[in-house]
């Protein structure tokens, strides 16, 4: 008998419509999963095994062909675990025909026990169904609160395989969530710009970069407030929109990086990756691309500390950035572009010691080093 169920993969920020179609006939017992699927898919088969099994179910005996269309499309990571868990059950008739799923969408990662974990690009998912015209979403219940932000679709947060079934079968309906209709105020948690004392001229120099998105560069001996400056600067940029939220959660969700018990990130996002932090780090990129540093600061700051020890290539690899505010990945899986709408706050020191031009304190480099090391 054949089933099909309607998933989605992640590409770049979007969703792609993914239909897991299973087939379970005859033949020598096992499961093969065709459609350019990764490792973490093929493993799945393992995983949906043991999950069918451990929540009361029967796998069936035979050959379970596991089909993920497009098949030109590349499937990554446990997203499919719970709708090939579900594709076989209603194949082998363990959930009945009547248990329509045409109009839904199911994703989840499933343990051996059964119990569905989180996934990350949640919203990204639910945004493409409520474009494809999908009503409903079987999501983990951890990721419930997250996939709410979409609206025009039913969220379904769901704990466990045998809950599903259940739900299918009518025997304990589970309740649709219930989105917090509040809108928390953003409540910024480091260094507020009040608690910096003196530095008159930089705090002024930083207010006209926050009311004007422009970037600044801070030079000065260390100890000077460089870093706690830079710091400060989130907490007198103006409060981000709905849409602007929407924006950096979905980023923030796609690479696995947002909080549970935060489903909507309202604080502008502050970066200060590391100078050692390599290009595709920076930038973004990989085998199949991926957002890097300066995506993970949309609309809001990236602070490179000890700028002139970055690297001439990383530096350039931000010049198209920061004048299209949008970064572009070239690759042979393909091509991908991520926003990168972000304020760059840079400090370095003006010599190699850092004490050229101190009053306090006299520097100890050669006239030939601080010409080098300021024209990086």
């Amino acid at each position: 008998m054949l089933a099909k169920v309607f998933s989605c993969a992640v590409v770049g920020l979007d969703g792609v419509l993914v239909e897991v179609e299973v087939d379970v006939g005859q033949g020598i017992p096992g499961i093969v999963v065709v459609g350019l699927p990764d490792a973490a898919v093929r493993e799945s088969q393992d995983r949906v095994r043991a999950a069918i099994r451990n929540s009361g179910g029967r796998f069936p005996i035979g050959r379970v062909t596991v089909n993920l269309a497009p098949a030109d499309l590349k499937k990554a990571g446990p997203t499919y675990d719970l709708p090939i868990a579900l594709g076989i059950l209603l194949a082998s008739n363990q959930v009945p025909p009547s248990a329509q799923l045409d109009d839904a969408l199911v994703a989840g990662e499933l343990s051996l026990d059964g119990v569905v974990r989180h996934i990350p690009g949640i919203i990204s998912m639910i945004s493409t169904a409520a474009a494809k015209g999908l009503h409903r979403a079987f999501v983990p219940a951890v990721d419930a609160p997250e996939a709410a932000l979409v609206s025009d679709v039913e969220i379904i947060p769901v704990r466990t395989l045998a809950d599903v079934v259940n739900h299918l079968t009518g025997e304990a309906p589970i309740a649709p969530h219930s989105p917090d209709s509040t809108t928390p105020d953003s409540l910024y948690t480091g260094i507020d710009f009040s608690e910096v004392k003196g530095q008159e001229h930089v705090k002024r120099g930083l207010e006209i970069a926050a009311s004007g998105a422009h970037n600044a560069l801070l030079s000065g001996p260390p100890g000077s407030g460089k870093t706690m400056l830079a710091r400060a600067l989130p907490s007198i940029l103006p409060p981000m929109t709905v849409p602007e939220s929407l924006e950096v959660t979905k980023i923030y969700s796609v690479r696995g990086l947002l909080p549970p018990e935060t489903p909507l990130l309202r604080e502008r996002p502050f970066r200060a990756p590391h100078h050692t932090t390599s290009y595709v780090g920076l930038v973004g990129g990989g085998s199949w691309p991926r957002p890097g540093e300066i995506s993970l600061a949309h609309r809001g700051v990236l602070f490179l500390d000890e700028l002139p020890e970055f690297g001439a290539t990383k530096l350039e690899g931000l010049r198209q950035p920061l004048e299209d505010r949008s970064v572009t990945l070239a690759r042979a899986a393909g091509t991908l572009n991520f926003p990168s709408n972000f304020t760059m706050i840079a400090a370095m020191n003006p010599c190699p010691c850092g004490y050229y031009g101190d009053p306090r304190r006299a520097c100890t480099c050669a006239a030939s080093a601080v010409g080098r090391y300021q024209k990086r």
